[in-house]
Protein backbone atom coordinates (compact mmCIF):
# COMPACT_ATOMS: atom_id res chain seq x y z
CA UNK A 1 0.00 0.00 0.00
CA UNK A 2 1.45 3.25 -1.11
CA UNK A 3 1.82 5.88 1.64
CA UNK A 4 -1.28 8.13 -0.23
CA UNK A 5 -3.34 5.72 0.68
CA UNK A 6 -2.27 5.05 4.15
CA UNK A 7 -2.89 8.35 5.00
CA UNK A 8 -5.76 8.98 3.37
CA UNK A 9 -7.49 6.25 5.23
CA UNK A 10 -5.95 7.49 8.34
CA UNK A 11 -7.39 11.28 7.97
CA UNK A 12 -10.57 10.38 6.83
CA UNK A 13 -10.97 8.21 10.34
CA UNK A 14 -9.40 11.06 12.46
CA UNK A 15 -11.79 13.32 10.97
CA UNK A 16 -14.57 11.58 12.61
CA UNK A 17 -16.86 12.74 9.84
CA UNK A 18 -19.26 10.22 7.70
CA UNK A 19 -17.35 9.63 4.34
CA UNK A 20 -20.85 10.84 2.69
CA UNK A 21 -20.29 14.26 3.90
CA UNK A 22 -16.68 14.20 3.04
CA UNK A 23 -17.63 13.72 -0.73
CA UNK A 24 -19.84 16.21 -0.63
CA UNK A 25 -17.32 18.50 1.14
CA UNK A 26 -14.85 18.06 -1.43
CA UNK A 27 -17.30 18.08 -4.36
CA UNK A 28 -16.62 14.11 -5.28
CA UNK A 29 -18.42 10.86 -5.60
CA UNK A 30 -18.28 8.15 -3.18
CA UNK A 31 -16.98 6.02 -5.87
CA UNK A 32 -13.55 8.36 -6.53
CA UNK A 33 -13.13 8.38 -2.74
CA UNK A 34 -13.40 5.05 -2.39
CA UNK A 35 -11.08 4.11 -5.68
CA UNK A 36 -8.66 6.35 -3.90
CA UNK A 37 -9.07 4.62 -0.63
CA UNK A 38 -8.27 1.55 -1.82
CA UNK A 39 -5.23 2.47 -4.23
CA UNK A 40 -6.72 1.65 -7.45
CA UNK A 41 -7.04 5.37 -8.78
CA UNK A 42 -4.90 8.34 -7.54
CA UNK A 43 -6.24 12.07 -7.14
CA UNK A 44 -6.02 14.49 -9.86
CA UNK A 45 -3.06 17.71 -9.06
CA UNK A 46 -6.22 19.82 -8.39
CA UNK A 47 -8.00 16.79 -6.27
CA UNK A 48 -5.15 16.75 -4.24
CA UNK A 49 -4.82 20.10 -3.62
CA UNK A 50 -8.29 20.07 -2.10
CA UNK A 51 -7.49 16.98 -0.24
CA UNK A 52 -4.75 18.87 1.60
CA UNK A 53 -7.03 22.04 2.29
CA UNK A 54 -9.91 20.01 3.23
CA UNK A 55 -7.73 17.74 6.14
CA UNK A 56 -5.02 21.02 6.72
CA UNK A 57 -2.12 18.97 5.49
CA UNK A 58 0.20 19.49 2.80
CA UNK A 59 0.40 17.90 -0.35
CA UNK A 60 3.88 16.18 0.48
CA UNK A 61 2.47 14.80 3.73
CA UNK A 62 -0.07 12.96 1.44
CA UNK A 63 2.29 11.81 -0.76
CA UNK A 64 4.99 10.85 1.62
CA UNK A 65 7.68 13.03 0.91
CA UNK A 66 7.44 14.67 4.41
CA UNK A 67 6.33 13.02 7.81
CA UNK A 68 3.86 14.20 10.88
CA UNK A 69 6.41 17.06 12.33
CA UNK A 70 6.93 18.41 8.71
CA UNK A 71 10.26 17.25 7.99
CA UNK A 72 10.89 16.55 4.66
CA UNK A 73 11.96 12.71 4.19
CA UNK A 74 13.72 12.69 0.80
CA UNK A 75 16.37 15.95 1.89
CA UNK A 76 16.42 13.75 5.17
CA UNK A 77 17.82 10.64 3.09
CA UNK A 78 19.85 13.13 0.83
CA UNK A 79 21.87 14.40 4.10
CA UNK A 80 22.12 10.82 5.37
CA UNK A 81 23.37 9.55 2.17
CA UNK A 82 26.38 11.50 1.94
CA UNK A 83 29.57 10.34 2.70
CA UNK A 84 32.99 12.30 3.75
CA UNK A 85 33.89 13.19 0.27
CA UNK A 86 30.46 15.14 0.00
CA UNK A 87 29.81 12.50 -2.49
CA UNK A 88 26.00 11.11 -2.73
CA UNK A 89 25.71 7.31 -2.45
CA UNK A 90 23.12 5.99 -4.95
CA UNK A 91 21.13 3.06 -3.54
Amino acid sequence: MNLFVSRLRDLLVCSGKMQKDICVELGVSRQKLSKWKTGYNEPSLDELMEIALYFEVSTDYLLGLEDDSGVKSIINNSFNNFTNSGEIKIK
